[in-house]
């Protein structure tokens, strides 16, 4: 053995043929090799040896390694155990103080053992490296595997196929998957429950090097599929210390509390948001119908796919529930968060249905408490629907999950909220019926409000019609067409009234007058100045004289004030004397000319006291047409008066010639927006030939 061939020896060289690549292991270890003949002389001495020994294999080669690397005082140790691996042909190993070349004393670990050549020399092989090395790499080697072992991480280590070779026990709980299924498989015969390519992914890490850290993923495993489970998931690829690719690693995490946590905060706040948006949407009216479709679309998609509200009919028609036998509901609304034929199998709004006491929309109402199903079956949608053909279509569209709140209003029952849900997949829970219990009840208030509101704005509207005269005809001279219409849902009736009154002498008195406030007592002071207005026309008190009177009367009606217009049409002098009282001025058409408001005295309103009033006579001949109104038809929050006075002109010049019938419903269709915040009076005269 030559001097030079074995101080190559650790110098990297590419493995031949079909040879694995080296470990980096015993780089890491710096494993010094050292060959001794009988007589203890170094006969070979590696690369590592200089590194370790501190001499160069010219200076080491033909020395008796005793001499040059023990102290004398472990010399006659050192000799006794190479004559025992020499004679014997025992290993040794073990630890033991060498002198460096600087003089320093350093602990190496050693592998001694016999070597044996062709001709039959016997030599003494040494592998040695640094005791602190060694040391190091066990410590190393024992702390990774308690990490791996006890952690609370899921480790797993793969090999460049992405076959499984190792799982730790924290893996094992956190999947629900054993070692023993896991190794030697791959990856992708493993997690087929996630819904990712966990496969592609970690391929790409494997092939570029490029971690993935902390990336958060949510599944089923198959220990609990019925449930999700969060997991922050890392991959990292393996090298050793020379850059040869090992495999791949990944570490899971399970952070399902956290997840499901920050969930239930989530959900929390879409609770608040959704109550916050109940709150200004729900209400908005004084109508019941419209409240019952706001409630049903502010739950959608929030909190249900499907959402209806019935009302039971006695509710509206203020009767006592019945307490057995069938529930008669009315259809309010009905709400969907998408196309689905679930809504088919909904009472159609407007329509009364008959639930018998098993179904539970009836129990809802009967007990007064919310009816949970959060896993629907077939039987369970038969006791949902009112009909077979109602419960088979909820099942075609996949209803999975009902729920049904009664609607609670100051100690009674009015109805319930209906919930289903078809394509969230969630089931509804205690939490969701809390949520439409409180919903349910604020929407329920307002039912009743509207409800009461409904039932008082009725109550006046019958009255004030029952107060209003009857489409006059057959009046000398003139031909009159009379119009009224109640203020829409957001305000009660009012106290707006016309009249034809027919009088001595062929003439034809004309009145139309507006009581300042709202419902039933408007309407009844309207009623008693009506009465009064046809009294003073049957003396044949003038204009301004009737007004005059009526005035006198309002003093002893409480915070009494009205509007009026009066006119006596006469058909012999072809005249109509006018007198106003605090009213919006009349309209004139006359043949050939466009529409113009007259100029007459204003005048006080009735009420005010100590004014006198003005009349004025001006021509009405055959053909003329005279238009008289209240501020209702005219007067809106949006426009400018006379921007809306204006359309009033326009449209009476386009409907000049027309029957008075037509010129009405034109000018209310022109003027009149659907629910209107006042109600409107509107009588239109012509003079006949």
């Amino acid at each position: 053995m030559g001097a030079t061939e074995p101080s190559r020896a650790g110098h990297d060289r590419s493995a031949a043929g079909s040879a694995a690549p080296p470990s980096g292991l015993l780089d890491l270890l710096s494993v010094a090799a050292v060959v001794l003949n009988p007589k203890g002389q170094v006969v070979f001495w590696s690369p590592n040896a200089e590194d370790l020994f501190g001499y160069t294999a010219e200076q080491a080669l033909g020395q008796y390694a005793a001499q040059l690397m023990i102290h004398e005082q472990h010399r006659d140790e050192v000799v006794k155990l190479f004559a025992e691996v020499m004679g014997t042909g025992a290993d040794w190993a073990g630890a033991f103080p060498i002198r460096h070349k600087d003089g320093s004393t350093r602990m190496v670990e050693f592998r001694n053992m016999r070597l044996l050549d062709d001709l039959g020399d016997v030599y003494a092989l040494g592998l040695a490296a640094d005791q602190r090395a060694v040391e190091r790499v066990e410590r190393d080697a024992a702390l990774a595997m308690c990490l791996v072992s006890q952690s609370p991480v899921g480790l797993a280590i793969l090999d460049p196929d992405l076959r499984y070779l190792a799982v730790n026990p924290a893996l094992e709980r956190i999947t629900g998957q054993s070692a023993a299924e896991r190794l030697g498989r791959p990856v992708g015969e493993i997690l087929t429950y996630l819904d990712t390519d966990p496969e592609g992914r970690l391929r790409h890490v494997l092939e570029t090097g490029e971690s993935v850290v902390d990336r958060h993923i949510v599944c089923r495993p198959p220990s609990d599929p019925d449930h999700d489970h969060a997991w922050s998931v890392s991959y990292y690829r393996l090298e050793d210390s020379g850059g040869r690719v090992l495999g791949l690693a990944y570490a899971v995490i399970d952070v399902t509390e956290r997840h499901r946590a920050a969930a239930e905060a989530a959900r929390a706040r879409e609770r608040l948001s959704l109550i916050a948006r109940a709150s200004t949407a729900v209400g908005t009216t004084l109508d019941v119908e419209t409240t019952a479709r706001e409630l049903a679309d502010v739950v959608v998609p929030g909190l249900a796919d499907v959402a209806a509200v019935d009302v039971l009919d006695s509710a509206l028609d203020g009767r006592a529930a019945a307490h057995d036998g069938p529930a008669v509901f009315r259809a309010l609304a009905v709400s969907a968060a998408h196309p689905t034929e679930a809504v088919r199998a909904a009472d159609p709004p407007g329509g009364l249905a008959s639930y018998s006491g098993d179904r539970l929309i009836t129990r809802c109402v009967r007990t007064r408490r919310p009816v949970l199903v959060p896993h629907t079956t077939r039987e369970d949608l038969g006791r949902i629907a009112r009909h077979g053909e109602a419960a088979s279509l909820m099942d075609a569209a996949g209803v999975h999950s009902y729920l049904a709140v009664p609607l609670l209003a100051r100690g009674e029952v009015l109805g319930a909220l209906d919930l289903t849900r078809i394509g969230n997949p969630v089931p509804f829970d205690a939490a969701d019926a809390f949520l439409a219990c409180e919903l349910a009840a604020r929407a329920a208030v307002c039912i009743d409000n509207a409800r009461g509101y409904q039932a008082q704005r009725d109550a006046a509207l019958t009255l004030q019609r029952s107060l209003l005269p009857e489409p006059p005809s057959g009046l000398p001279g003139l031909e009159v067409a009379c119009r009224y219409q109640p203020a829409g849902a957001t305000s009660e009736i009012g106290g707006d009234w016309y009249d034809a009154i027919p009088l001595e002498g062929d003439r034809t008195a004309l009145v139309v007058g507006d009581v300042m406030g709202s419902g039933i007592k408007a309407a009844a002071t309207m009623g008693q100045l009506r009465s009064a207005a046809r009294a003073f026309a049957e003396l044949s008190l003038a204009p301004a004289e009737a007004l005059h009177h009526l005035d006198h009367l309002t003093e002893v009606i409480e915070q009494t004030i009205t509007t009026c217009i009066y006119c006596v049409h006469d058909p012999h002098r072809g005249t109509c004397e006018i007198c106003l009282a605090g009213h919006l001025p009349p309209a004139l058409i006359r043949r050939g000319r466009a529409a113009r408001l007259l100029d007459l005295p204003t005048g006080a309103p009735l009420g005010v006291g100590g004014v006198p009033f003005e009349a004025a006579t001006i021509p009405f001949r055959p053909g003329d047409e005279l238009v008289l109104y209240t501020d209702g038809l005219v007067e809106t929050r949006s426009e400018p008066i006379d921007a809306r006075l204006d359309t009033l002109l326009d449209t009476l010049t386009t409907t000049r010639g027309h029957d008075v019938e037509d010129t009405c419903d034109r000018l209310l269709a022109a003027l009149r927006p659907p629910g209107g915040e006042d109600d409107v009076a509107l009588l239109v005269a012509r003079a006949l030939d």
